[in-house]
């Protein structure tokens, strides 16, 4: 029995679903709103089931179609690796980063030239976001998120633990010492918008919960408040291990030890249908035992007892 639907209306639907308009779908494979419809149509009459839901002109995917949305991807995520291998047998395996910012900046570029050293043969593509994978404009063979996540369609696993803890500049310190929680009250707080209550949180653990500030900054994204400590503009509730060389270099201090709050962990995510890729796998384990050994050597120091 041929259970093979319509290709071309799979290529379709797949195109609708990610982009949530059949007006977009018709945009980048360049064809008419009629055709992208009709193929829908067509698909949804061979598979007995609705896979839209269609009101005042706008379309919304069911949960069926979601849950074909999923298994179409990873199909032809199979399709493409296996044709580009087919292709291309002898040129470098080109291998797509997504990541946040903040990891790329302060954790992966720095120790980036060790997996380049080890896999000359594996070219990488560095993208850097904080939005969610399902809302990402371009493919990834790897993610990098905070984790835990609902990631349909992917398999992932967290590598590299994060906590949190007080530090500034050197001169900054000198300038007004911290002693205690309670002497963060005469100073400037770096915040932002990516983590707007991690500083409330650590005021409670630390039993200040009322402390006001001297006066604060924002930042769209946590790179920048991490920045702006080094350069002395304030106290971060900063990350570690993000923050380690920073504070091996001197360029930043951890003055107060206590209380350390932990936070969730980051986690690689790579489409199912490819994480048996040779490259994939390398990065991942790489990832891993990067990120094991640095907790070997420097967790005795700053990582929390939990």
């Amino acid at each position: 029995m041929n259970t093979y639907p319509p290709l071309n209306g799979l290529r379709i639907f797949e195109a609708a679903a990610r982009l949530e308009s059949f007006s977009s779908a018709a945009n980048e494979l360049h064809v008419t709103h009629g055709a992208v419809s009709k193929q829908i149509k067509q698909l949804e009459e061979w598979l007995g089931v609705q896979l839209f839901e269609r009101s005042g002109g706008r379309v919304k995917l069911t949960d069926t179609g979601w849950r074909y949305l999923v298994q179409v991807q990873d199909g032809l995520d199979l399709i493409a690796n296996a044709t580009s291998q087919l292709l291309q047998p002898d040129r470098q395996r080109r291998l797509s980063i997504n990541s946040t910012p903040t990891f790329a900046l302060f954790w992966l570029l720095p120790r980036l030239q060790g997996f380049r050293a080890r896999f000359p043969d594996i070219d990488l593509h560095l993208v850097t976001s904080d939005r969610d994978i399902s809302r990402l404009d371009t493919p990834f063979d790897i993610a990098i998120r905070r984790g835990p996540g609902d990631w349909p369609g992917h398999l992932a696993k967290p590598f590299l633990e994060e906590w949190e803890l007080p530090l500034c500049s050197p001169a900054l310190l000198a300038r007004l010492p911290i002693q205690q929680p309670a002497d963060l009250a005469h100073h400037t707080l770096l915040y932002a918008d990516t983590r707007p209550t991690q500083w409330q949180r650590w005021f409670t653990l630390a039993g200040v919960p009322e402390l006001k500030p001297a006066s604060s900054l924002h930042f769209d994204r946590f790179s920048l408040a991490l920045q702006a400590a080094m350069d002395g503009l304030g106290v971060v509730l900063g990350p570690l291990p993000m923050a380690q060389q920073a504070l091996d270099s001197g360029k930043l201090v951890a003055p107060l030890q206590q209380p350390v709050v932990p936070v969730r962990d980051y986690c690689w995510i790579a489409p199912r249908a490819a994480v048996d890729d040779v490259a994939i796998h390398a990065f991942c384990h790489w990832l891993e035992e990067t990120a094991a050994n640095e907790q070997r050597n420097h967790g005795k120091t700053h990582k929390p007892d939990l």
